[in-house]
């Protein structure tokens, strides 16, 4: 993750190796600075996109009056895919479906080019999680988000994940009957290399095929593991 609208940030990415950039509109940048954040990303996007990773930008949610937008500014030859937040149904997920093709004829590319990452961090995700993962071709990945499952459901987040730890396995078991891998929220405590690799060993035990990570000096360990 690089929040999009730092873009020192951006360009300081640029040098790292991770598997997929994500450029961030969402949490990480407040309200007051979505539009600077989309207008940054998409002017530095093609930077990342020169280094042959794919760059999967996050855009804001379903529920805000901001995705269309993002969609519309970000589809293109440069964006591999993209991964959206507060999912609940499947009819959502059709919905940004319809949203990026729409986007993808008006940039001239092929319509299904534009791949999907849902994040299942919504109680009625979790519970729904396999027939998300299976309502759009474009659907590459399911990423669990802990922090917002835990706010969605009015419960405080631990270290020790265990208040998810139900959450994280439907979301890996649905994501292994889709045939696509399940990806593991960030861990938070980005200067404990130590506590990273004990969480990152955990998710990896339960069926978890990748991890985000929040800062460059993350990556090395959730590799190794």
């Amino acid at each position: 993750f690089v929040p999009g609208n730092r873009e020192s940030m951006l360009r300081k990415a640029a040098g790292a190796r991770p598997d997929v950039f994500v450029p961030d509109l969402e949490d990480s940048v407040p309200a007051q600075e979505k539009e600077n954040a989309r207008e940054t990303v998409e002017r530095l996007v093609g930077m990342l996109a020169a280094t042959g990773r794919p760059v999967f930008p996050r855009l804001n949610g379903i529920d805000t009056t901001w995705l269309e937008d993002d969609a519309r500014a970000l589809v293109g030859p440069d964006v591999a895919g993209v991964s959206v937040g507060k999912i609940r149904t499947p009819e959502d997920v059709r919905r940004i479906d319809a949203l990026l093709a729409d986007a993808e004829r008006a940039r001239g590319i092929e319509v299904g080019r534009t791949k999907l990452i849902p994040w299942i961090e919504t109680a009625a995700a979790v519970l729904d999680a396999l027939r998300i993962a299976t309502a759009s071709t474009r659907v590459v990945a399911l990423a669990f988000g802990a922090e917002d499952l835990t706010l969605d459901m009015g419960i405080r987040r631990s270290s020790d994940d265990s208040e998810v730890s139900v959450a994280r396995s439907l979301t890996c078991l649905a994501a292994a009957a889709a045939a696509v891998p399940a990806l593991d929220t960030p861990f938070f405590s980005f200067r404990d290399a130590a506590a990273l690799e004990r969480n990152a060993e955990a998710s990896k035990r339960i069926g978890f095929r990748g991890k985000f990570a929040i800062h460059p000096d993350q990556l090395a360990t959730i590799e190794r593991v």
